[in-house]
């Protein structure tokens, strides 16, 4: 155990100490946590197998960046994958007679 003479300390050291252990103290679950995990992950890949498998845990997908399908006539550097909300450029020429595939890049 370590032990601290408090009272021969200044009020700044100990302002320093406090945060110094409020810091430690919230991240302690944390650190815990991320130990056992790599612990488990050791373990699981010795035994072949990822933690995702062991638990049934989907495994996150990165989606790939959109490809543009359409685009702004009066700028032909506004593009829209057709995701998501329509941009208002979109919804005003297909109001104006425009068709989807004539607004096809």
């Amino acid at each position: 155990m370590i032990t601290i003479d408090l009272n021969s300390m200044s009020l700044s050291e100990l302002k320093e100490l406090q945060r110094e252990v409020n810091k430690a103290v919230a991240t302690f679950e944390d650190r815990k946590k991320r130990e056992a995990l790599a612990l488990l992950e050791e373990q699981a890949r010795q035994l072949g197998f990822s933690i995702a498998e062991l638990t049934g845990a989907k495994v996150s997908r990165i989606r790939a960046p959109a490809v543009a399908k359409y685009v702004n006539p009066a700028d032909r550097s506004d593009t829209w994958s057709g995701r998501g909300r329509k941009p208002r450029w979109f919804a005003e020429a297909i109001e104006s007679g425009a068709t989807p595939e004539s607004l096809a890049v």
